[in-house]
């Protein structure tokens, strides 16, 4: 994140490198902890929160590439950073330099704000789009009991009634469906196959259009349920002369398919048929 928005040459209005070279403040790290990694949109925060959180990172860069033995660690170089207290969230941070950062960071974690919103994005990744808000308020809780502990934000999605609906209504994003795909075949990965077909289905690997990462709802991926029918018609050509589809159903599958998708494997005209079918039946394509 460092790199991908820009923190790496922020520098300190008032710092000893801002003077000198007369560079400015860079925001687009501090503002997406706020908005996207902790609290959320419309929580509360201001734009001189964010002016000031970016002043407070500042300082925070990397070792550059071309240095063997540390290149691409993170390290803070005071020179860029701004000196002074800085109020954040309506509290404030005197200069410790990067503990100053340290510190704001863990208040974010801690604000309730965040407990909320990540509570809402685990339950909306691993359940459903709109997640039950029941769900969502024991995620909540959860993450606020445990000191913001994921292991046990994750126990809590396994244990919880409502991720466990009859309908599954999560649409796998397109890398899901790949690896579904290899691992129900036991097909060689080809490397140079599988990026490509990500990038064909809009979802290259490592480069999210934004900060956000992929899409988690369905209306961004279906419309390329045609580009998947080719993908697996192409993929089982090559690999279904030594796999029983019928067969697959139970190991993929097993009891979440449905009468007419056994029916339909059953009665292809051939194995790559039958093999592309079980790729794009509907139990299939959502998790």
């Amino acid at each position: 994140m460092l790199v991908y928005l820009d923190n790496l040459e922020s520098m300190g209005p008032n710092s000893v490198a801002g003077i000198n070279r007369d560079k400015s403040l860079n925001e687009n790290l501090a503002r997406e902890i706020l908005e996207l990694h902790t609290l959320g949109v419309r929580t509360g925060y201001s734009q001189d929160d964010v002016t000031h959180f970016a002043n407070v990172l500042t300082g925070w860069t990397w070792v550059g590439l071309g240095e063997p033995n540390h290149g691409g660690e993170f390290v803070f170089v005071k020179r860029l950073h701004e000196p002074g207290e800085q109020i954040v969230i309506g509290k404030s941070y005197p200069d410790a330099g990067v503990d100053q950062g340290r510190a704001v960071l863990a208040d974010l974690a801690r604000q309730p704000a965040t407990a909320g919103h990540i509570a809402h994005k685990f339950a909306r990744h691993f359940v459903a789009d709109a997640p039950p808000p029941s769900l969502v308020a024991k995620l909540t809780k959860s993450f606020t009991d445990s000191d913001g502990n994921l292991k046990e934000l994750a126990k809590t999605l396994i244990a919880a009634e409502e991720s466990w609906t009859p309908e599954r209504t999560k649409l796998k994003r397109p890398s899901e469906w790949i690896v579904s795909a290899l691992r129900l075949t036991g097909a060689q990965w080809a490397v140079g196959r599988i990026m490509s077909g990500q990038a064909l289905l809009g979802e290259p690997l490592w480069r999210p259009p934004a900060p956000n990462g992929f899409a988690e709802d369905e209306s961004t991926w279906i419309d390329g349920l045609s580009q998947r029918v080719d993908i697996a018609s192409n993929f089982a050509e090559r690999v279904a002369d030594r796999l029983d589809p019928v067969a697959l159903i139970e190991t993929g599958l097993g009891r979440l398919a449905s009468a007419e998708t056994r029916d339909t494997v059953a009665r292809a005209e051939g194995r790559a048929q039958a093999l592309a079918l079980l790729l794009m039946a509907p139990e299939f394509l959502r998790r």
